[in-house]
Parts: structure tokens; sequence; C-alpha cells
């Protein structure tokens, strides 16, 4: 996210939702301080101060005793309302439960939401290990393994728009970082009905990813097992594949 919390050109309105929004998504990575938000945005003090001023009267955000700024009960009711009303999510839940407990590893569900692809569900490592990942992000679709998993299940229209905003850097020595390449992976992926994060975003972790469609063979999002290198490696993954692919089975039939 870019700090761009200086006037911009056009309405005042959009203008005014465009600093609230960078300013939640900033506080949501961490609480921050007045100081910190200031920094970051590169503007005065007393402007930050009223914009967290008027998000906490909203409550979107708190003022916690420590002077930090954090999330706020109302934007974390309207995020739960909304995730609540995403039939993928409802109907995968329970499954994505099991999975985890049987394999022992992060689980993931993303959703293809028009030209993007979000985590809608989380179900961490029993172990205590935690994903960087967080529900309500967006993926990456070239470099992870549920981002794969339903690029390769898309017309190629429909792949061309979730791949048009795309920077094809290099996140780590494992990333494709060209539409050549990626396609090739994309083929082998179809081939086989599922994909692998071989650390291509962070280059300590890796998943496996298999697709989820709905009664008219649609691609509506994925399933992946995701786990620290140090602790399973791809190998390791694979040998819950089968239970991968079969969740991901029940969850497509139970979507009807």
């Amino acid at each position: 996210m870019s700090a761009s919390l200086r006037p911009i050109p056009g309405d005042t309105v959009s203008q005014t939702v465009q600093r609230a929004t960078e300013l939640i998504e900033f506080i949501a990575e961490d609480p921050r301080t007045l100081a910190e938000a200031a920094e970051k945005f590169d503007v005065h003090r007393s402007t930050v101060f009223r914009q967290l001023q008027t998000l906490e009267r909203a409550g979107f955000l708190v003022h916690r005793s420590d002077g930090r700024y954090a999330i706020g009960p109302r934007i974390i009711s309207i995020a739960q309302h909304a995730l609540e009303r995403i039939d993928l999510r409802r109907i995968a839940h329970d499954h994505l439960i099991r999975l985890q407990t049987r394999a022992g590893c992060t689980v993931h569900l993303a959703q293809l939401m028009e030209n993007s692809i979000v985590y809608v569900d989380k179900i961490e490592d029993t172990s205590g290990v935690r994903m960087y990942s967080r529900v309500g992000r967006t993926v990456l679709p070239q470099a992870t393994g549920v981002g794969k998993a339903i690029l390769a299940q898309l017309p190629a229209a429909r792949r061309d728009a979730v791949l048009a905003g795309v920077e094809w850097h290099a996140y780590t020595d494992t990333t494709l970082t060209d539409r050549k390449s990626l396609d090739v992976e994309l083929d082998r992926i179809a081939r086989r009905g599922w994909a692998v994060d071989d650390s291509e975003f962070e280059g300590f972790t890796n998943c496996i990813a298999t697709p989820v469609s709905n009664s008219d063979g649609t691609v509506v999002g994925a399933i992946s097992l995701t786990s620290l290198k140090a602790l399973h490696n791809l190998d390791d993954l694979r040998t819950h594949l089968d239970d991968l692919l079969e969740t991901a089975s029940r969850v497509s039939r139970d979507l009807g």
C-alpha cells in the first residue's frame, strides 16, 4: 500500500474514504501510535489525529491505554457479518476443521471474488505455529498454491482478467516471474488437479492446494495445506494429498 494521505485530485468524499481506508489497513497490520501513522503517510500529526478521532468515534478504531490505535469493535462486527454470509466459507468450515485435525498443518480457504482471490477462512496449526496470512487478505495469484489452483481452472479470458494487475516480482528464488512460465505451470496443475507453492512468496513456507468447484464445474475457490518448511517439506505435505482432494470434493458436493 502506498502512503498517500496527502491531498489528491478528485472528489472530496472520495479522498476522505481513500484516506480512511489506508489508515484502517495500516492499523489492521499492527496497532499504531499517532507518530507512526504520521510518519507512514508523511503528513502533520494534527491531520492524522483528526482522521483517527473520526474513525474512533465511528467505532472503527479504539485508542488503547498504551497510546496505540487498534481496530475497533464496529469494523470487526461488520467483517464477521460479511464472512458469515459467504456461502463457501459457511459450507466448508467444518470440513476444514476436520482436515486440519488430521493433517496438523494450517488450512486455508480462498475464494475467487470477481477478479481477485481472497482468503475467506483459515484454521491455524494447533502446534501454535502461526502463518502471516490473514482472512480478508488478497492472494497473489501467481505465487500461491490457492492462486494457481484457481487460475489453472479458469478460461483464458477470466485468467487474463485475474492476472491483469500482477507485478512479476521475484519474491524468492522459486517465484514464477513471467506469464509464459506461469502458463506452463498452470497446464501441469490442470492435468493433475492440484498445485504447490514451493516457497514462492515466503522462503520459509510451502503448501499444496486444490480447487473447489460448484455443481456446474465452475471453480469458486481453493483449499490448501500450508506449513513452515522446517516442520514439513513438500513431500511431507503430499502425504496428505488424498485427504486434501477428498475434502475439496466434499465441499464441492455440498455447494450443490
